[in-house]
């Protein structure tokens, strides 16, 4: 049972890292490389999450855990991982709020229920400046509409007033804000897995999909606009109410535990035919 256990665990790690390794191979990560940050992870894991109670892990149970030489193990310990670039996550999730907010906040909608086209700024009703800091938190209006200028999610009219292009922050010509959206969503997604597969939890997270693998390729556009009209319409309600609680957008300073709550939808479709 434990060698079948075993061969399943690895035929899933194939199959996971196999469209990590083409984004890997497309960018010019070739296998030296790559492997070199396969054990940086291996290591920094160890130190996180396989440490004694009391203290880190000494470099020798880093290489008992790991796999690794000692030698191996205490340089890669040593070694500064890069961080994203600063801000570059919190950016991308305040600017991601203020357009789901743009969408589905009464205040912000015209009269035929859409994004209201917006002033930057008015004292007398609402504006682009009052959206933001309604629900940014402490990001500044000008910081946001730089961001979301940049990506491509607002545009100016002639009037000056401010245009919402896209329902949803996607940064298509930003590879840079593409590829930290990789590393945090893939890792959740990864995350909530492993989680469900502790025997030990109290609760599992929510994690479904739905399958099919004979379906008529010309259906597929009617799937992806219905799709796309009700995954947003859920994720909308969820971000308002999500809004609601949190403590940024609601002013709070005194923050004693802070807890982070990820909800996404994903599509894909390829070939049935094609080999795995």
């Amino acid at each position: 049972m434990a060698d079948s256990g075993g061969s399943a665990l690895e035929k899933s790690i194939v199959m996971l890292l196999r469209p990590v390794i083409r984004i890997a191979l497309k960018r010019g990560i070739a296998h030296g490389q790559f492997a070199e940050l396969v054990k940086q992870a291996f290591v920094k894991t160890a130190q996180s999450d396989f440490s004694v109670p009391g203290g880190r892990p000494s470099i020798s149970r880093i290489a008992v855990v790991t796999g690794l030489t000692r030698k191996e193990a205490s340089r890669l310990a040593q070694a500064e991982v890069l961080p994203p670039k600063k801000g570059t996550r919190r950016r991308i999730n305040r600017a991601a709020r203020v357009v789901s907010a743009w969408v589905g906040d009464k205040k912000y909608r015209d009269g035929r229920g859409g994004p209201a086209s917006l002033p930057f700024a008015n004292d007398s009703g609402p504006s682009f400046s009052s959206l933001v800091t309604e629900h940014s938190g402490d990001v500044t209006p000008n910081t946001v509409l730089e961001e979301l200028t940049r990506v491509g999610a607002v545009d100016s009219l002639r009037d000056g007033r401010l245009r919402l292009v896209q329902r949803a922050y996607i940064p298509k010509a930003d590879e840079d804000a593409k590829l930290d959206i990789l590393g945090t969503d893939v890792a959740d997604l990864v995350n909530a897995i492993e989680h469900n597969l502790d025997p030990e939890t109290d609760t599992s997270f929510y994690q479904r999909k739905v399958a099919y693998d004979n379906l008529p390729a010309e259906y597929l556009p009617e799937l992806r606009r219905m799709l796309s009209r009700k995954g947003q319409k859920l994720l909308e309600e969820l971000n308002s109410d999500m809004s609601r609680h949190d403590r940024d957008v609601q002013g709070e300073t005194e923050i004693p535990d802070r807890r982070r709550a990820m909800i996404g939808i994903y599509y894909y479709e390829d070939s049935a035919d094609e080999p795995d």
